[in-house]
């Protein structure tokens, strides 16, 4: 009996030391999400998002293991110009109340090398969800000297379709292609 017990602890041990990712929390004050596209051919239009909130179970050791959730209020958007804000909120846009909320959920994380992946999700905005793949990058990851806790930050990058989020008013004038620049901090959950 005590050889079978014994024997059973051992088979388990490889199991129970991998590591399961870790739970860390967006630190919204350093996340931003910028976005960009073609107005008319004379310029190219910048805007951002803020207010984001969300976690990263991060698993270091096999980031294929790690999982990304992500919201944030449509009304934090910021155009710098309020007539273009108050557009874009508009029934020709997003026709956006308080509280509505754009969500991004990974499906799946494909690494790609030493510091960067693929990562694939449904993105939910204007009341429509569609597959979106962002390509990801680990900028750094350890203690923050002045949070004196883990630390982790991220860039990402991705092409949207403001067509495939009945979001297309005016195109192709302005242009239905839109980059997106993500670039957010996480801190170790308590």
């Amino acid at each position: 009996m005590k050889k079978t017990l014994a024997a059973a602890v051992l088979t388990a041990l490889p199991f129970a030391a991998q590591a399961e990712p870790e739970a860390y929390t967006l630190d919204a004050s350093h996340s931003q999400i910028l976005f960009s596209y073609d107005h008319l051919g004379y310029s190219t239009t910048w805007n951002l998002f803020a207010g984001i909130e969300g976690d990263i179970q991060f698993d270091k050791d096999n980031p294929a293991n790690s999982s990304v959730r992500v919201s944030f209020p449509v009304r934090s958007m910021f155009t710098g110009w309020e007539e273009r804000f108050t557009h874009f909120m508009s029934d020709d846009f997003f026709g956006a109340e308080e509280g509505d909320m754009i969500t991004f959920e990974s499906t799946a994380i494909d690494v790609t090398g030493e510091n960067s992946a693929t990562i694939t999700g449904d993105l939910t905005m204007n009341g429509v969800t569609k597959p979106v793949t962002l390509e990801a990058n680990l900028n750094q990851t350890g203690d923050h000297p002045m949070a004196n806790k883990p630390w982790a930050g991220f860039d990402a990058t991705t092409t949207l379709l403001r067509s495939d989020y009945d979001l297309g008013a005016f195109a192709p004038a302005v242009s239905d292609e839109v980059q997106v620049q993500i670039s957010i901090e996480a801190m170790k959950a308590e």
